[in-house]
């Protein structure tokens, strides 16, 4: 593996952590002679301007890796910023849960070492494409956890059809449906009831949010499939669709919207002594009862 030079660095600001950590983590890389990039949302809040500044999303591509600082939705924003750019990102965790930050301020600078070393490896994660259609317009996001279809600013439940590469799935009467990449079926997923998916099984889930059904249950179809979602009764609401739960958009009921697998992944920087397992075993507190140690 190439020797690292250059490296991004992403992190949620409003996090008082990521301010006593981003000091050291600027010597690390001095003492190293690698040079960090920062985003315009740090610089405009850090008392020192004399570093690179990330100001466009193509600015990615001369990075070797890039550094997030915060939890999960820290590692969605930058997943979204860096796109098809095949850019790996080493997630280091600020809050409480993460799941999918494994590397901790405990270990931040061993873990950082090893980048540098060439002791990592790289994991691909599945991505989903969106694409959301209604009066006329269609719309294309990517998302890194899931699509969720809900009946836009109200609680009442909404009607789906659903298919899958044109063949009928079923009609689903619920609070709304979340369709996930195996990234995330240990976010929303997983609290509606939804599997959990080990990120490199090839497959899309798909998870009614409370049915008025004991029938309707999650579905786990392969990763080539064609998702299309319709809606055949007005709900007299806007149809809601939230994205990696940070982008929404509002359509009308006769809305069409097609998920699919997207034609790239996102990279991540992963180490041979870390697993799933042992997150899910630490994180969830996964084949724990309730009065376990």
């Amino acid at each position: 593996m190439k020797k690292s030079k250059k490296f991004a660095i992403w992190g949620n600001t409003e996090k008082s952590k990521f301010w006593d950590t981003l000091p050291g983590i600027l010597d690390w890389a001095k003492n190293h002679e690698l040079t960090p990039y920062l985003t315009t949302r740090i610089l405009k809040q850090f008392k020192q301007t004399d570093f690179p500044v990330i100001e466009s999303a193509d600015d990615f591509n001369d990075m070797d890796f890039i550094l997030t600082l915060g939890g999960d939705g820290t590692i969605l924003s930058a997943a979204r910023a860096v796109a098809h750019r095949n850019i790996p990102i080493l997630g280091i965790h600020l809050g409480d849960l993460g799941f999918m930050a494994n590397v901790t301020l405990s270990d931040l600078y061993n873990r950082l070492d090893q980048v540098i070393e060439g002791k990592y490896i790289i994991s691909d994660h599945m991505v989903l494409d969106a694409e959301m259609s209604a009066n006329g317009r269609t719309i294309n996001s990517q998302v890194l956890n899931e699509v969720v279809v809900n009946n836009g600013k109200t609680h009442r439940m909404v009607t789906c059809m659903l298919e899958a590469d044109n063949r009928f799935i079923g009609k689903y009467k619920a609070d709304g449906i979340i369709v996930s990449t195996p990234t995330g079926s240990t976010a929303y997923s997983l609290s509606a009831g939804g599997p959990i998916v080990e990120p490199s099984v090839k497959s899309i889930i798909i998870t009614p949010i409370c049915p008025h059904s004991l029938t309707s249950r999650p579905l786990v179809v392969p990763d080539s499939s064609e998702i299309k979602i319709t809606f055949p009764i007005d709900p007299a609401e806007d149809i809601g669709v939230t994205l990696d739960g940070q982008v929404f958009h509002n359509f009308n009921y006769d809305a069409v919207i097609t998920v699919r697998k997207a034609n790239y992944v996102i990279k991540f920087i992963d180490f041979v002594d870390c697993s799933y397992y042992t997150t899910l075993r630490n994180k969830m507190g996964w084949g724990k009862r309730g009065n376990d140690d």
